[in-house]
């Protein structure tokens, strides 16, 4: 039983929270790490050296449309990175995701 890990990079701590607690409270995702990080990206043809902050959201494959739905309503960045990839865990971790995001 796989499930996905997804990628999210934010301005700051606030916007990364705001982001994670709407995806909990809509059941979309079981849990969401929040750290800060250091990018270094071509935006408009400058490279820009920003600090930022990713959430790492854990879901089930189901629910990858919905949660993209989700973020791009509410991130404030013009293009957002919003990235899964499907992993696999010990199966009491898993089972506990699959437990906690709600299918409707």
């Amino acid at each position: 039983m796989s499930f996905l890990a997804i990628y999210i990079t934010h301005s700051n701590e606030q916007a990364a929270q705001k982001v994670a607690d709407e995806l909990l409270r809509q059941k979309l995702v079981a849990c969401a790490n929040i750290f800060p990080m250091t990018s270094a990206y071509w935006w408009k043809g400058n490279i820009e050296h920003e600090g930022e902050w990713v959430s790492i959201v854990k879901t089930i494959p189901q629910k990858w449309d919905e949660l993209v739905r989700v973020v791009e309503q509410i991130h404030p960045y013009e293009v957002p990175c919003i990235m899964k990839f499907e992993v696999a865990a010990n199966p009491a971790y898993e089972k506990w995701i699959y437990d906690n995001v709600v299918m409707l």
